[in-house]
């Protein structure tokens, strides 16, 4: 099941990013005591249906605490039909691999992933993917909120 707030303990966790797409789906990892994260790889998916194998071997090998889902709401806050397919790929990581699954709203995450693309690129409008960067950009927004709700305890 996708939580939507923040784990109650103070530990340090490490989590595995993802910007979901119907094509690609975009990883990063990162952990909480930096509130840092890398790009980790773009995944093909078919019609947004990722090869789960591939997933498991990213879980073995960066053994991540949790998992973070870009969340896509509309501009104006409203349910997409994208949302809805990103939370229920997120509920499949819980129930597949037995870790918690949190959302973060994902709006702009790609606009600034392609922004910070052209920036890296000295200007250049190369049309790579992306989808790393906006899962970088996602798990560290989630980092930041993170820490912000821990301040408030």
């Amino acid at each position: 099941m996708i939580i939507h707030s923040f784990p109650n303990n103070d530990k340090p966790v490490s989590a595995l990013g993802f910007d979901y797409g119907t094509q690609r789906i975009g990883v990063a990892f990162g952990q909480s005591l930096t509130g840092t994260a890398q790009r980790v790889c773009v995944l093909k998916a078919r019609d947004g249906i990722p090869d789960w194998d591939q997933i498991e071997a990213l879980i073995d090998e960066w053994k991540p605490n949790l998992f973070v889902v870009g969340i896509p709401y509309n501009l104006d806050g409203s349910e997409s039909e994208l949302m809805v397919r990103a939370i229920k790929f997120a509920n499949r990581l819980n129930g597949r691999f037995h870790k918690p699954s949190y959302s973060m709203d994902e709006r702009l995450s790609s606009v600034e992933a392609a922004e910070l693309a052209v920036e890296e690129n000295s200007g250049a409008k190369k049309r790579a993917a992306i989808d790393d960067m906006a899962a970088q950009i996602i798990l560290e927004n989630w980092f930041s909120e993170l820490a912000a709700s821990k301040k408030l305890r």
